[in-house]
């Protein structure tokens, strides 16, 4: 499993329905088909310990979660002063176990790249957990030499995101033994499904990291209008996964 490719959450539509078992859970069904998850509701919103040991009872042992990091650290602090923040999340997480593959940062587009402070914050992180992390950063300045080092040296993905934030097209960056992908939709964001023509630019890219001895992820995020399952299947399909 070198590719996981997944949803931003697990809703099943009904257009989509018949492509899923009819018994269990809505989890349960998503895990029936896809082998990863992407939890978007922790960044608004802490869950019960309780309901994050559910969700990891209730999918196979070799289904893995990504979680994203709360707004309270990446919008609120802004990556400063937010250790407590952090390691409440990660202590409310710990229920996934084994199965927890994933730190999602989403920053907001007003937050620039600052060396120090960023160095920081990942040294920070390290020190609480030893899972994985990918930075989707919106500010140009994170899209520069400087911040693709330092986030190559502190082992931190740069997401490769669509939209793409600034004019070039989409690609990873910083550390690249894995590599963390989010298509959020074109030309609608959230909603618009992108199909076989706007997804093959990405085909080349994904085809090759699927091949590759670490697990690197895609997401769908266009889940506005019940895009990103039918999109997920597309690509499971077309990289025959």
């Amino acid at each position: 499993m070198t590719l996981i490719i997944g949803t931003a959450g697990w809703s099943i539509s009904k257009r989509h329905a018949q492509a899923f078992p009819e018994e269990g859970s809505a989890l349960q069904r998503y895990a029936a088909r896809f082998r990863g998850v992407e939890i978007n509701s922790s960044f608004y919103r802490p869950h019960r310990s309780s309901t994050w040991a559910r969700w990891h009872d209730s999918v196979p042992q070799d289904f893995r979660f990504a979680v994203k990091m709360p707004k309270a650290v990446s919008h609120q602090c802004r990556l400063l002063d937010c250790r407590e923040q952090t390691a409440t999340f990660i202590e409310n997480i710990d229920a996934l176990g084994s199965k927890l593959d994933v730190l999602l940062l989403q920053l907001p587009p007003s937050l620039a790249f600052d060396e120090t402070a960023v160095g920081n914050f990942f040294e920070m992180l390290s020190g609480l957990t030893d899972v994985r992390t990918a930075c989707e950063p919106r500010h140009a300045s994170w899209f520069l030499p400087p911040a693709d080092r330092l986030l190559a040296d502190l082992g931190i993905a740069r997401v490769a995101a669509d939209p793409f934030p600034v004019a070039r097209p989409v690609e990873p960056g910083g550390y690249r033994a894995f590599e963390y992908w989010r298509l959020h939709g074109s030309p609608r964001v959230y909603r618009s499904a992108y199909g076989d023509e706007r997804m093959a630019p990405f085909l080349p890219a994904l085809m090759s990291v699927a091949g590759r001895p670490a697990s690197s992820w895609c997401v769908f995020d266009n889940t506005a209008e019940s895009a990103a399952i039918g999109d997920a299947m597309l690509l499971s399909s077309r990289l025959e996964l």
